[in-house]
């Protein structure tokens, strides 16, 4: 159970509504410490310090900043609970203050979590987001006088939020289909004036820290998170030598139909030998049950985001995804570790009739621009063999040996 953490003067304030964004924050307050240290502190590597799968490094750290509070927004999904306490578990242990606001707990809960937060969101010298797309983020935005924003990842929507700063339009979903509504329209003044907050000037400073291909639009600083914390204090993992599959929340946004979806699933584990299927948190418990029986794949719930829980292992030699996030984090988590990460496609053919006309043009381009990745074909695959000019595994597994079986993963 976290409690809350009383607020004291703090310089820098981060608000986090899902498990990746805190993980990001972290890492970004890793980077941070070790942008402070200099060289010669630094010059021991993080992988260099790793001490197995649940160890805390030891040895020279990169002491994270001390005037850090970071507040879980926290929604209602359990799966998504359960992860950011966890998440919120390992924040706490690296030094930080946790103030858990159950900001979606009832008709009263904004207002109370507003008001609490209008005093230390006025003493903030730095802001720390993880969404700027959220209505509960954009008008805590609007509270604050901090001239110093950081942007973390919140997955592949980083790259939507780059290109719609770059251009001056609206902050949307990508998924969104449609005219706005009456609810859009009311709280369109509030979401013009949090975009004003994100966007950089004489007296504003904007840092965007992430792991995706982006451009840095004028006057907006990127900087690269390599999850060097991650591999500091988790891993290097064990490898099961055989292939784990990645599940997506396509289908439970009205992007891809169920049906396509699980014939791909169905495709993809007999063309490449899967066996366990790692669920994403927003899937639907009658989705994964048809999974687990009309495929056969083992569902895996993990209680940590997927890099973690790679990380920390046991993990397969190959992990097969479809366009997510974790084709652009995972390669960068796993490095060194020999395991290939493989995506595919998604199909035209696959969308819902609902989705966004942008659907398809921003899903390829999260595979498009993936590095270090093998790209499969979204149609019904008959050779398991890599396709031409693929890159191949950098440490195959040998012939004839599927590995050691894969230890449960624990769930939330």
């Amino acid at each position: 159970m976290v409690s809350a953490a009383p607020l004291a003067p703090l310089a820098t304030l981060a608000f986090v509504e899902s498990p990746v964004q805190l993980l990001n924050v972290l890492e970004w307050a890793y980077a941070d410490a070790q942008r402070a240290q200099g060289p010669d502190q630094r010059a021991q590597g993080p992988d260099q310090r790793a001490q197995g799968p649940d160890q805390r490094a030891q040895g020279p750290e990169a002491t994270a900043p001390q005037d850090l509070t970071v507040v879980v927004l926290s929604p209602h999904d359990p799966m998504t609970r359960g992860q950011l306490r966890r998440m919120a578990e390992l924040a706490r242990d690296e030094g930080f203050a946790v103030r858990w606001e159950d900001a979606r707990g009832g008709a009263g809960a904004p207002v109370k979590t507003i008001s609490g937060l209008r005093g230390p969101l006025r003493r903030a010298a730095r802001i720390v987001i993880g969404d700027p797309f959220s209505r509960y983020v954009q008008l805590l935005l609007t509270l604050t006088r901090a001239k110093d924003l950081v942007v973390v990842d919140d997955g592949t929507a980083t790259m939507e939020f780059i290109s719609q700063l770059a251009k001056g339009e609206p902050l949307v979903r990508w998924h969104r289909r449609g005219n706005r509504g009456p609810r859009d329209m009311v709280f369109a003044p509030v979401s013009a004036t949090a975009r004003r907050r994100l966007t950089p000037g004489a007296k504003r400073r904007v840092e965007v820290f992430s792991s995706m291909p982006v451009e840095a639009p004028d006057g907006v600083t990127i900087t690269a998170n390599d999850f060097a914390w991650t591999r500091a204090r988790f891993g290097p993992p064990r490898l099961t030598g055989g292939t784990d599959l990645v599940g997506t929340s396509l289908v439970e946004t009205g992007v891809v139909d169920l049906e396509r979806y699980l014939e791909a699933v169905g495709s993809l584990t007999r063309a490449h030998g899967a066996t366990r299927y790692f669920a994403h948190r927003r899937e639907s418990a009658e989705k994964l049950h048809r999974v687990s029986a009309e495929v056969g794949l083992e569902i895996v719930r993990p209680d940590l985001p997927l890099e973690l829980i790679a990380r920390r292992g046991p993990i397969g030699h190959t992990i097969v995804s479809f366009p997510s996030t974790v084709v652009h984090t995972l390669p960068l988590a796993l490095v060194g570790t020999g395991v290939q990460v493989a995506v595919c496609d998604v199909d035209p053919a696959w969308l819902t009739s609902n989705a966004s006309p942008r659907a398809q043009g921003f899903l390829s381009g999260v595979t498009g621009t993936a590095r270090d990745v093998r790209r499969l074909s979204s149609g019904p695959p008959t050779d398991p063999a890599p396709p031409k000019g693929s890159v191949p595994p950098r440490d195959p597994a040998p012939p004839g040996s599927p590995g050691s079986p894969a230890a449960p993963v624990a769930a939330s």
